[in-house]
This record gives C-alpha cells, structure tokens and sequence, in this order.
C-alpha cells in the first residue's frame, strides 16, 4: 500500500464521552483526522477511503477486522433510517457495546438524524423515552422477564431492532404481545451490521440463495477488504431460503455436524427444542467421537426435570435417532462471543476436559 493513501487508525478510548465518540465519528466520516477503530483492532494504518475498523469474533471466536468505508456506513444508515421513517431530530438509544458493529450504526444513524444517542450502557435510574434502540435477543428475553426498566424503554420506542442472534418464535410473539414493535434484523460487520429487516433487503441491498444455499448478499453496505466473485457478491456463512420473497435463516453452515454418519444441523436442533422450552436458555453443540464422529450434546441453564426426556423424544421423533443427544450438560450460564451468540466452541473444549 503507498504509505501516502494510508490513514492513521485510532482506538476508541472507554474513558470518552459518547459526545466526543460522536464528534470523532463525524470527522471519520468526511475523511477529517484518524479512522476509528472499535473493539480489539491491533491495525495502525488503513486505506484513506477506511472510515472505522470493528472486529468480529464471528461463530469459532477468532477475532477478524472489518474495514468499512464512509459510502458503506453512510448508506447502511440512510436505508436504515428510511425503512423506520426517522426524521430529523428523532432520537436512538444506545444498549449494545461499542465494540459490536449493531452500536456503530446506532452512531452513525443518530448522525444522520442530527442526534446525540442516549448512552444507557452505565445508565443510572429509569431509561428515558426514545423513539428507536438497537437490542439481542437476550435483552429482549430479560426485559420480558423481570428487567421493568428495560420493558419500559422497549415499549415506549417507536421501533426495537433485534439481530445479533437468533431470535425465536416464541420469544418475538411475546414481544408483540407486550407492545414491543420489533424488527428482526440480519447482518453482520462484514455488510455494515444488519442489511435485512425483517426479512427484507434494505434499499440498495441485494440478496440471492446459491447452488449450495448459502446467503449471498451485494451492495453498497459491504467492507472494503472482502473477497467477492466475479458479479461482486459476497459469500455468507449463513444458509437461507426465499420465501414469499423474504429471506429466512436456516443457519451457519458451519453449524452442520456428521454423527454417525447422519447431517445434523445445530440451529435446528436448538430450534426445535426451544419450540418446547421456549424461556430457556440453550445451546447444541458437538465433541469428536471416536463411535460417532462428532457426537451430539446439549447444554442448558436451570432445565426442568422432565428436560432430557423429553428433548430426547421430541428430536427422534423429528430429525431420527441419529439426533439424540449423548450427553446433557445443566450450566448456570452459557459462555458467549459478540453480543449474544452462544460460544460452542467453548462449551466443547468445556466437556472434553471434563473428559465427556
């Protein structure tokens, strides 16, 4: 790279109030001073068209950077804006860290609106009244669950985007039951943070199932440092399908495991289950066996007495014995990479020093 077009990358500092946060966003943005950097970004220098650096720890917890130009967060920001119908002046709340790609956007939309973002990451008291905020899917189920502070806020706001992580059926109807006007999100940092609400493509946003149903998604959302095919679309690790022209997760590829000889897939596994268990928390992951390959387990937070039984029956019933799980694990918590995503690698070097 000619060390002329390069730009100096500066770390975002925690001591930083979220106006000066904002007042260096802006001058990223025009190609004013330093790029930013959010998160465990370790680059000193990037191309000048590179407005911020975010990391991604992605499903396997190694870390990657993203570089996102000034065009791509700008244009991620007006379709998303356009979409809510925010105007000028409207305001968005901020309760996701600053290291995730989701907060960045809240940013960078409040810019756009001509807003300072409320912080409420430290927030003491009851949250004030916003008219947008950005959450995951365990936020969601705390505030529907005891957090009133939080029930409140969501309430209150015109719009709740929910991405991060997988959110199920049951927890988005009670949301709606609640009052809660949510809007799925998909993304992630490599196109800007979510390109897809509910299920459809943001404006300028396009997206295509492969041969191998894999989402593909092109536009003007996407990192610089991508490697793209020939027509420029970029290759998910997610699969999808299209349906009545609104793109469903099936989930990570990489989420397939062979056990047996069988093809499992972990999201449903883990799908199937919460349709039962629909307020526990869970995950499906897999260790190396030598019977098996890769052999099934289960890991949950306080599960009921009757949970293996009947997590048992209900996935041979489905998926065939190839799918009952070898081994259950009852944790207090489950480990977590990003803002919500359940950490199966973790939980497999986890049972395998427990010697399961």
């Amino acid at each position: 790279m000619d060390t002329k077009s390069q730009r100096e990358v500066r770390l975002i500092d925690g001591a930083w109030s979220i106006t000066q946060i904002m007042a260096s966003l802006a001058k990223a943005l025009v190609s004013d001073g330093p790029a930013l950097g959010f998160g465990a970004v370790t680059s000193q220098a990037v191309e000048a068209k590179v407005a911020i650096l975010v990391t991604s720890t992605g499903s396997t917890g190694a870390n990657k950077e993203y570089a996102l130009s000034a065009s791509a967060l700008l244009a991620s920001a007006k379709a998303s804006n356009k979409y809510l119908a925010a105007t000028s002046g409207q305001t968005w709340s901020l309760l996701l860290p600053l290291t995730h790609i989701a907060a960045v956007n809240v940013l960078v939309r409040s810019l756009e609106l001509g807003t300072i973002p409320v912080n409420l990451i430290a927030h003491i008291g009851e949250y004030p009244k916003v008219d947008y905020t950005a959450i995951v899917p365990t936020q969601l189920y705390n505030a529907l669950n005891g957090d009133q502070r939080l029930l409140n806020h969501l309430q209150s706001a015109k719009a709740v985007l929910v991405g991060g992580a997988a959110l199920t059926d049951e927890l988005a109807t009670k949301a709606s039951a609640a009052g809660i006007n949510i809007i799925t999100t998909y993304g992630m940092s490599e196109t800007s943070g979510g390109c897809v609400y509910n299920g459809e493509p943001l404006e300028g946003v396009q997206i295509t199932i492969a041969d191998s149903g894999f989402i593909k998604i092109k536009g003007a959302v996407l990192a610089n440092n991508l490697s793209l095919d020939s027509e420029n679309w970029f290759a998910t690790s997610d699969l999808g399908e299209i349906v009545d022209n609104r793109l469903r997760i099936l989930g990570r590829g990489d989420d397939v495991i062979i056990s047996g000889g069988e093809n499992i897939s972990l999201s449903e596994i883990e799908n199937t289950i919460s349709e039962i268990f629909a307020n526990l928390e869970l995950a499906a992951f897999a260790i190396k066996s030598e019977k098996w390959g890769q052999e099934l387990h289960i890991a949950a937070v306080n599960a009921p007495s009757d949970f293996d039984l009947t997590v048992e029956r209900i996935l041979v019933e489905k998926f065939g014995h190839a799918a009952k799980p070898k081994r259950f694990h009852q944790l207090s918590a489950l480990p977590l990479i990003g803002i919500g995503k359940v950490d199966r690698k973790a939980l497999a070097q986890s049972a395998m020093k427990m010697g399961f």
